[in-house]
Formats: C-alpha cells, sequence, structure tokens
C-alpha cells in the first residue's frame, strides 16, 4: 500500500515517487528541486492511479509548455473510429495531455479505451457527460447526482476534470451586472449557470467542493479549476465576471491544496495580444502560482477557419508571459466538429507556440532543437532537417513536390542559394552562375 494518496502529499513529505523521478528525467530538473514545487503546488503531475499505461508529465513552473488536444463525440457526428484516429494523430504528434468532451450518450466505453491506450493524461469535464450518463433533464440532476459523474470519471482513470467550481453565485452576480457582448461560452459554465438559475441554489461543485476534492484525492486526479466566465470575444476581456471568478479560483485551489489535491487553473479564451501577459501575471498571483491552463487566447474575432492561427499567436504570448499549459484549436473552431486534418493543424500549430514559449523562458534545452536545425540548413543536409522538423513529413512533400536540379539548395533559390553561396566562398571556392567549372 502506498504511503500517500497523490502526487502532492508524496512531495510534501520528501517522498520521491516513480511518476516524479520519470518527469524530473524529462525535464531535465534536479529530482529535489521538482520535488519541491509540487509539494508547493507550482508544477502538477496529473496521474490516476488507475490510468497504468500513462507517460507521465510535469505542467508548471520552471517546465517544458504542454499541450492539450481535445476530441469526442457530438450529437451531430457520433463516429468514435473517427476520435480514436484523431487520439492517434494527437500521440503521434506529441501531444501530452487528451480530452474527451464527448456530450452525447453513453461515453465511458470509449473513454476506457482512451485510457487503456493512451501514455498521454486524460481528462475530461463531468459536467458535459452528466445529462448522457445519467439520462436525466438538466433540472432534474440533483447535486448527488452531479458527484456520481465525477466518480465514475475518476474510477475509468481519468488525470485531470475541469470542474466549474468558481461560477457561484457571487461570481455569476458580477456577470450579470457588467453587460457582455457574447455572455457565457463556457458549454458546462453555461449549463451550470442555467441549472442554477432555474433551481435557485448553489453552484453544487462549489457547495459540495469538499466532498468532490474527497473524490479526486482518492484517485489522484488532478483538479483543472474551470473558468465558466471566460471572454467569448476579445471586448469582453479583462471584465468583472472574469476576474470575479478567478478571485473565487484562488481561494478554490488553496482549499484543494489542504486536501493534498493538486491544481491547474484554467484561463481565458479570447483577449486582445496587449492584455494577455498582464493576465498572465495576474493569474499567477491570484491562484498562488498554481499552473495555469489557457484555451489559445484567441486574439482576434474574426478569422472563423484560421483559429488555430489566431490561437497559436495568443499561446505563444500566453506562455512566453507565464502560462503553462496550451489547449489547441482547430481551424474547425466556431465552425464545426474537427476532422482529422483539422486535429493536426491544430496540434501542430499549439506544439510550435509552446516551443516559442519555451525559447523565450529559457526552458532547459529548448534552444537545442533549433540550433541541431540550424547546423543541418548550414550543412544543407535535406534528410537531417526533415528528421528534425515538427511535421518532417510535410516538410519532405514540400520539397519533393519542386525539386531543385541541384540538391544543395531548394527550388526557391536555386544555385543563387545564400548558404550555398557563403559555404563555397568560405571553402576557397569561385561562385559561377553562367558556367560551372
Amino acid at each position: 500500500m502506498r504511503e500517500y494518496k497523490t502526487q502532492k502529499e508524496a512531495a510534501r513529505k520528501g517522498i520521491i515517487t516513480p511518476e516524479l523521478k520519470m518527469v524530473a528525467e524529462k525535464e531535465h530538473m534536479e529530482v529535489e528541486k521538482l520535488c519541491a514545487l509540487v509539494a508547493k503546488g507550482e508544477v502538477a503531475i496529473p496521474c490516476n492511479i488507475r490510468h497504468t499505461s500513462i507517460s507521465p508529465e510535469g505542467i508548471g513552473t520552471g517546465l517544458r509548455t504542454k499541450i492539450n488536444v481535445n476530441l469526442g463525440i457530438s450529437g451531430d457526428c457520433k463516429n468514435y473510429g473517427d476520435e480514436m484516429q484523431k487520439v492517434d494523430m494527437a500521440l503521434k504528434f506529441g501531444a501530452e495531455a487528451i480530452m474527451d468532451l464527448s456530450n452525447y450518450g453513453k461515453t465511458n466505453t470509449f473513454r476506457k479505451e482512451l485510457v487503456k491506450k493512451s501514455p498521454a493524461m486524460i481528462g475530461t469535464v463531468p459536467m458535459y457527460d452528466a445529462i448522457g450518463y445519467l439520462e436525466k433533464d438538466l433540472l432534474e440532476i440533483t447535486a448527488e447526482d452531479f458527484l456520481k459523474v465525477i466518480r465514475a470519471h475518476a474510477e475509468e482513470g481519468v488525470d485531470f476534470m475541469t470542474i466549474h467550481a468558481g461560477i457561484n453565485r457571487r461570481a455569476a452576480e458580477s456577470f450579470m451586472r457588467d453587460k457582455r457582448k457574447m455572455n457565457i461560452v463556457s458549454r458546462g459554465g453555461s449549463l451550470l449557470f442555467a441549472w442554477m438559475m432555474m433551481t435557485g441554489n448553489e453552484n453544487p461543485f462549489y457547495e459540495y467542493y469538499d466532498e468532490v476534492l474527497d473524490i479526486l484525492r482518492e484517485y489522484d486526479v488532478t483538479i483543472s479549476l474551470g473558468d465558466a466566465l471566460r471572454p467569448g470575444c476579445i471586448d469582453d476581456s479583462s471584465d468583472a465576471g472574469q476576474i470575479a471568478e478567478l478571485i473565487e479560483l484562488g481561494a478554490l485551489t488553496e482549499r484543494a491544496w489542504a486536501k493534498d489535491v493538486q491544481v491547474m487553473v484554467e484561463g481565458p479564451g479570447h483577449m486582445a495580444m496587449n492584455e494577455i501577459a498582464a493576465n498572465m501575471k495576474l493569474q499567477k498571483r491570484i491562484c498562488h502560482n498554481a499552473p495555469f491552463y489557457v484555451l489559445g487566447p484567441i486574439v482576434t474575432d474574426v478569422a472563423p477557419g484560421y483559429d488555430h492561427i489566431t490561437s497559436a499567436i495568443g499561446g505563444a504570448i500566453a506562455a512566453a508571459s507565464g502560462a503553462d499549459f496550451l489547449c489547441y484549436v482547430t481551424p474547425a473552431e466556431h465552425l464545426r466538429l474537427p476532422d482529422l486534418n483539422d486535429v493536426k493543424e491544430g496540434i501542430i500549430s499549439a506544439r510550435i507556440a509552446a516551443h516559442a514559449a519555451d525559447i523565450a523562458k529559457g526552458v532547459p534545452h529548448a534552444r537545442e532543437w533549433d540550433n541541431a536545425m540550424a547546423e543541418a540548413r548550414h550543412k544543407v543536409d535535406w534528410d537531417k532537417m526533415f528528421e528534425l522538423a515538427m511535421d518532417g513529413e510535410k516538410a519532405r512533400t514540400y520539397f519533393e513536390s519542386t525539386p531543385p536540379s541541384d540538391r544543395h539548395t531548394c527550388s526557391m533559390c536555386g544555385k543563387m542559394c545564400a548558404v550555398r553561396t557563403t559555404n563555397m566562398i568560405l571553402e576557397g571556392k569561385e561562385v559561377r552562375f553562367c558556367t560551372e567549372k
């Protein structure tokens, strides 16, 4: 029997768990330093005791920025085969987390297969699953019912759960006073707000927060404190509702830590670039430097079909300013359920943002990848470039689609390639274009 219930409890007691040791090796960090960060709550290692296929990852201070991939069925798109292909895509391109956001019918069969298969950590939003799992209309669901769904997800091996506990009556009142253009755009947040308004009751995840934490602690599930009042357009960012909920999340963070439950805090969705850095600092201050998980932020509202780009711009700024975990956004955002190609585009965009931020933050060894690519380019070693590329298959396809006459160049510059020219001069050779010896 383990001497501890959660990774945080173990770290607080100075116990070096196998998971903590693995994360320290991945992050090139001294295990004692990582242990101290986990003990303080500045790093989380989401790792349900029943998720035996997991390859543990750390999220938080001083670590590489991680990315999450959302997938799952809806009432209009019910093909679990397609979703498992997306899982394969996420694992192929190195996503550290996968969230199953299925919201139609009985979802536990897919989720159990996902947990069994995936070395990436698995997240869910129990609120999404409540109606299908319980087969009840929203108004008929009780607080006890919501807790049943949380326990079911924990028992299935889910590593982290988004729980919208911060949209309590106080935060809801701030939202209603400060009129928004887009109101509530969080699916889970909107359902809870509707339940609260229809029943007249307090948010059950807030009212029974201690009971929620007890379930999560039993299986070492990390709580991801959901941002039900995140802005859904740039005009709503940094408003009273968002900040009021953030203040509640700061208090809920400390309550979770007191029970040795690991915590992440979720952050804004749409936000102008000039507000992002300040928001990251505000969140870290109010939430006691808990790991911060952001959706985007999406920096402009006028690019549907290209929101993997608007999100990557915001994500890079956010992560460079302190965010620890980026949720990918696909080109299909705001338009439809993403297909396999959308998922790939979203993953690559998020990974670019995360890696760019890691370079800016000085994460150990982040630059080494780029330096290796620079060396391969200096040598005009195409095979090495394709090996190092984030998406080597795409890079090779582009190169070979219009092959150059001289493989020491590409078809854009041909023999006028700057790298080729400079290399030849430094090697003592003459550069000729019209005639060559």
